[in-house]
């Protein structure tokens, strides 16, 4: 059995303002109406595939179900990692998580958050490794590279084993420009991708040789694991005692049984706007432009609106991304600066690196509307048989007015039932429930007004999807 690990941590922060740390870029349509974790799950829609494998934070899970949902028609299990401990301890986790699905499972361990143009060119690539997988050998794909890239590290490819498969020489750093030129014109390097197949055995037992502590660590906190509603809620304190290293290091630098497999794919790691703008199309001054945008006497600039015209006049080789709470206007050359950018912002505290004006959760979503001094009005979507927490608020009032919807409405005491057009008033400190009864989204306007007006003055009693800060 082939099973699909998709590892979808990380923050994703040169993508920064579409991109924050509560909404990470393989969770937004960047590319098209799917997010980029959901184009990794589809790749494998062609062929046979019974089970997949999603790794990823805590934070993350209910968008990630949401989003897993609505793709993918085979099982998946949903593993939350309750600290980040690079790749091989995640892979780990996966591995033992194949091994219960099907003792023989090959894995093929992907990023969440890469774009493959060349589906059916990577399709082939994978029936390849899957012949060199079943003697044992644990397998990457390897970039052949069109420009001396600086970014990536390489792959030096040795003794071929066929036509398409090549033992593994060497793991190269990320080179400078001379030396990524010379990688380039000798030949023999690809990109590292970060794509891996191999038997979860075989993966296991290399980190039982190389890195046999967190081998252990990882069989224990999986041992302990419990399901949780769509999740697998690894052990956390026998977790974070497993040392952090990446497959790279804990293994493939390390193991004799590896090999390469090069591939011309359409691979990109959608790392920054340039990456973005690369793989965008462009119209005929050579602008990726999506949204509402205008442009005049403008040249090779990536161009995103969002809920506004945007307008480009007399520019050449910008960035500018606009969305509800910030506008990025940035020198295409200088793209790779924004994660400084975003350090800044968490330093200074502002939300702005962390979450949109719209935040999912796990019933729905809300969006700010407006806000000053004492008050606060958002726009709340509740899903059809979702439910909100019971909770109450120390410091705020608040005004629901039904936009759309039936909603069935706790305040103290009382249950009753709101329509369209219908409204209600919670008092400060008064416990309350909001549930959509209908088969429609419910749409509300909310107005929240007291002395403190954050999101962590909520006190949950009951809650049906089991967050930890339930009472």
């Amino acid at each position: 059995m082939l099973i699909p690990v998709v590892l979808s941590g990380g923050s994703g922060t040169r993508l920064w303002p579409l991109s924050r740390k509560m909404h990470p870029k393989q969770l937004l349509p960047l590319i098209d109406d799917n997010s980029l974790l959901q184009n990794t799950l589809s790749r494998f829609s062609a062929i046979d595939v019974e089970h997949a494998i999603v790794v990823c934070n805590e934070d993350y899970r209910f968008m990630v179900a949401e989003q897993v949902r609505q793709v993918c028609p085979y099982d998946t299990s949903i593993i939350l990692e309750p600290a980040g401990r690079n790749t091989a301890p995640a892979i780990a986790l996966a591995a033992i998580r194949a091994r219960q699905i099907d003792e023989n499972a090959q894995m093929i361990v992907l990023p969440a958050d890469h774009d493959i143009r060349k589906v059916d060119s990577f399709l082939r690539a994978v029936q390849t490794a899957a012949a060199v997988c079943d003697d044992d050998r644990i397998a990457t794909f390897g970039i052949v590279p069109n420009r001396p890239e600086t970014g990536f590290g390489y792959i030096k490819a040795g003794a071929p084993l066929n036509e398409s498969v090549y033992a593994i020489e060497a793991f190269v750093e990320k080179p400078d420009r001379a030396t990524a030129q010379a990688y380039l014109d000798e030949g023999g390097y690809y990109w590292n991708s970060g794509m891996f197949m191999f038997k979860a055995s075989t993966y296991l037992d290399a980190l039982e040789r190389y890195a046999p502590e967190m081998k252990q660590c990882c069989d224990a906190a999986m041992q302990k694991a419990v399901e949780d509603m769509d999740f697998l809620r690894v052990d956390k304190e026998t977790f974070e005692a497993c040392p952090s290293d990446s497959i790279d290091y804990a293994v493939m630098e390390k193991a004799d049984n590896t090999v390469v497999i090069p591939v011309d794919i359409g691979w990109s790691d959608v790392g920054s706007f340039s990456a973005l703008y690369d793989i965008n199309d462009k119209d005929e001054s050579g602008n990726a432009v999506i949204g509402d945008v205008i442009s005049h006497n403008t040249t090779n600039c990536y161009l995103r609106a969002n809920d506004k015209v945007l307008v480009g006049l007399g520019i050449d080789n910008l960035v500018v991304v606009d969305t509800d709470d910030a506008l990025l206007v940035a020198n295409k050359d200088c793209v790779q600066d924004i994660k400084g950018v975003v350090e800044e912002l968490l330093r200074n505290d502002r939300e702005e690196a962390l979450l949109h004006k719209k935040v999912c959760r796990p019933w729905g979503c809300y969006q700010g509307i407006d806000a000053a001094e004492g008050f606060q009005v958002k726009r709340i979507t509740v899903k059809p048989g979702a439910t909100l927490s019971l909770q109450m608020h120390h410091h705020r009032a608040e005004h629901w007015v039904i936009v759309s919807g039936t909603a069935k409405i706790t305040r103290g005491d009382e249950v009753f039932t709101l329509y369209e057009n219908e409204s209600t008033f919670i008092p400060l400190g008064t416990t309350h429930r909001l549930e959509n009864i209908g088969k429609i989204p419910l749409e509300l306007i909310e107005v929240q007004t007291g002395s403190y007006l954050g999101e962590d003055d909520i006190v949950r009693f009951d809650d049906v999807y089991g967050r930890k800060d339930s009472k």
